[in-house]
């Protein structure tokens, strides 16, 4: 029995996946190979040299993308006194404090990224094991705890993405849609790769891009020679 549907089959029938092609290649192919009927979203894998078993090869980070990510992005603020002003100035969609930790142990968990000022981590510290499996913690390290609320909620709501090296090495990071096109694509890539390479571990060793693959929702990973990535 086949493991991928029959448009899926359709779609590579002629193409062969351990190729590697140019960076605004590798994504023209992409796009052209979507083929369902909702706008897909368009992803990149980067294979780092780094042992993420080691604290200090850890990759993490965030990154405010130029064209945005091409959906609506649902922010929850962790705040109180006049931050609650500032936040909802900015536009977060839910904001509360010690209200909207309960709500949360009861179940609520409708959003999409959370920001805090560091005087509720206390607090937001009971709802650990409910947010951090779920990507949604409020952490130092990617600048979703600040008393610069405003900011940051501005920044979720641009397009503002968080990404972190898994197990095996890999970071994974949506890019935008395909209605997007290819040059936007490829803008927003760029700040991505730059920004990984911002943060290279002093320890890593050997080629720290080692492979690379976009792909969209549903169709196949392309694989991009990283030496023709454009960056700033």
């Amino acid at each position: 029995m086949p493991t991928h549907g029959k448009k899926y089959r359709n779609s590579v029938q002629d193409l062969d996946l351990k190729n590697k092609f140019p960076v605004k290649d590798g994504l023209d192919l992409a796009l052209r190979l979507a083929y369902a009927k909702f706008d897909e979203t368009v992803d990149v894998a980067v294979c780092l040299g780094v042992d993420p078993k080691y604290s200090d090869q850890m990759v993490r980070g965030a990154v405010t993308l130029p064209h945005g990510l091409g959906k609506v992005v649902r922010v929850a603020a962790f705040c109180k006194g006049d931050k609650e002003a500032e936040a909802k100035d900015a536009g977060a969609d839910i904001v509360g404090n010690d209200d909207l930790i309960e709500r949360i142990k009861g179940g609520w968990l409708e959003f999409d990224q959370a920001v805090a000022t560091p005087d509720m981590m206390a607090q937001i510290g009971k709802i650990g094991r409910i947010l951090g499996p779920r990507g949604l913690m409020p952490n130092a390290k990617t600048g979703t705890v600040t008393f610069d609320i405003g900011k940051a909620v501005k920044e979720m709501k641009a397009g503002r993405v968080e990404f972190k090296v898994d197990k095996a090495g890999v970071i994974h990071s949506p890019l935008g849609k395909v209605s997007f096109g290819a040059d936007k694509l490829v803008d927003n890539l760029r700040t991505v790769i730059d920004t990984i390479i911002r943060l290279k571990p002093s320890s890593a060793k050997g080629t720290y891009l080692r492979a690379m693959a976009i792909s969209t929702t549903m169709g196949p990973g392309i694989k991009i020679d990283t030496q023709t990535m454009p960056r700033d």
